[in-house]
């Protein structure tokens, strides 16, 4: 069984939701998960004890990715959560209205990168809110799952 961290920022709980749907879905494949706002952690060592981390975080723009309140000051902190060698993946809601659909996901993956985490599949972009028998989200978890 491996350990699982889901952290999230939602403004309008689209994003949060999908945290909890990818949290049930991890358990139901066997994994310890937990799911917690961004709001409610610090970075310094956030990944340590963890197998796999993984990021969701709400944005919007059409010129640039704004990254969700919570989520912010966070990010602003990633060189400090000990990703480096960890497994992880970003995930999102989002308005495809938006130039920018979904951002969030490309910035945050990108910036895991280059802190040397194991990306395990490619950022899961959800148009709205998310439905756990979606199949794009089955699929995304499917493959997180097995890369445990």
């Amino acid at each position: 069984m491996s350990k699982v961290l889901i952290v999230y920022g939602s403004t309008t709980g689209n994003t949060e939701a999908l945290a909890e749907i990818i949290g049930r879905g991890l358990s139901e494949e066997g994994h310890e998960t937990k799911v917690v706002n961004a709001a409610d952690v610090a970075a310094p060592g956030l990944c340590d004890g963890w197998d796999m981390a993984l990021f969701g975080c709400s944005a919007w723009g059409d010129d640039e990715v704004i990254l969700q309140d919570d989520f912010q000051p966070l990010y602003d902190e990633f060189d400090q959560i000990n990703v480096k060698g960890k497994k992880a993946a970003a995930f999102a809601t989002g308005d495809s209205n938006f130039t920018l659909f979904c951002g969030s996901v490309d910035v945050i993956q990108d910036r895991l990168e280059e802190l040397g985490a194991e990306i395990v599949a490619e950022g899961l972009k959800i148009d709205g809110q998310a439905q756990s028998d979606q199949p794009e989200v089955r699929d995304w978890i499917q493959k997180v799952a097995s890369a445990l």
